[in-house]
């Protein structure tokens, strides 16, 4: 696989130069996050691949899971989601993990696997490409990731809304991909539930499955039914988190914690008043 180009992401203050910074200043340095890839997605597209390596990596000869971010492009999820995983590997919440950030450019083209009900047809006529951005993960993403980065073969898939959607698909389609899911606040809405219909049948085709994380917040019955059909679909592998107090603005900042939690477990014991304790996330 070819790599396009890398280069380290920092966030710079303005100035940057200690010259330039004013008299109590004495030296000025670039805050290094992690690194940008650009991976071919087709000819000509070439995609954002983020990764931030955990606290140690570079200390060590240790190797660790990964977690793929659908929406990991830096104007998109990657930020947040890297530092919520810093922040629980800090209180020993969930393992310390590597974070590969998948940008997408087109989300409905990308994240969506049919072209919907004749309403969205019309309205979102990319929509459908979803097993092309699959196969972008499957052949070039994570071969990239574990040829370049010490990782240990375990790993999961985390998104939000479309993504989410994503996931779930993927999840029943094409399981083996990942070892674990989480799906917050899937648009299982669409193509009038669609996928959650389809679910029960599709996993009787003797595919073996990851455990996986369903929510959904206040975004009315479509959306809770469809994420209801998924999770009765997953059985003992299925972990359903209502949260109707939250919208879908606040759902994924509140619930990324426990995400990282459910899909990276630890050992750990925590006390009540720490607030860590989250349904399915025991380690099994």
């Amino acid at each position: 696989m070819k790599l396009a180009a890398a280069f380290s992401l920092a966030l710079i203050g303005a100035p940057a130069m200690a010259q330039n910074a004013g008299p109590n200043v004495l030296e000025s340095a670039p805050i290094t996050i992690g690194t940008t890839h650009f991976l071919e997605y087709a000819p000509g597209d070439l995609r954002e691949v983020n990764v931030y390596l955990p606290d140690g990596y570079a200390d060590g000869e240790a190797s660790y899971p990964v977690l793929y971010l659908i929406d990991g492009g830096l104007d998109q999820d990657f930020l947040h989601v890297a530092g919520t995983a810093a922040l629980n590997a800090m209180w020993g919440r969930s393992a310390p993990v590597i974070v590969v950030g998948i940008q997408t450019v087109d989300r409905r083209a990308e994240l969506i696997g049919s072209k919907g009900n004749a309403e969205e047809r019309s309205q979102f006529p990319t929509a459908g490409g979803s097993a092309a951005f699959r196969a972008f993960l499957r052949d070039k993403v994570k071969p990239h990731a574990e040829a370049n980065y010490r990782t240990n073969g375990a790993d999961a898939v985390m998104g939000e809304s479309l993504a989410g959607l994503f996931i779930a698909e993927t999840w029943l389609r094409e399981p083996e991909l990942f070892d674990r899911f989480a799906a917050i606040d899937p648009s299982l809405w669409w193509n009038d539930i669609a996928l959650g219909k389809s679910a029960a049948s599709m996993v009787q085709d003797g595919k073996q499955r990851g455990p996986i994380l369903l929510t959904y917040s206040n975004e009315g019955p479509m959306t809770e039914k469809g994420t209801r059909l998924i999770a009765r679909s997953a059985g003992d592998q299925g972990c359903l988190v209502p949260r109707p107090d939250l919208t879908h603005a606040t759902a994924y900042h509140v619930l990324t914690p426990q995400a990282l939690q459910f899909l990276f477990p630890t050992d750990n014991d925590f006390e009540p008043e720490w607030g860590f304790e989250v349904k399915c996330s025991k380690k099994s």
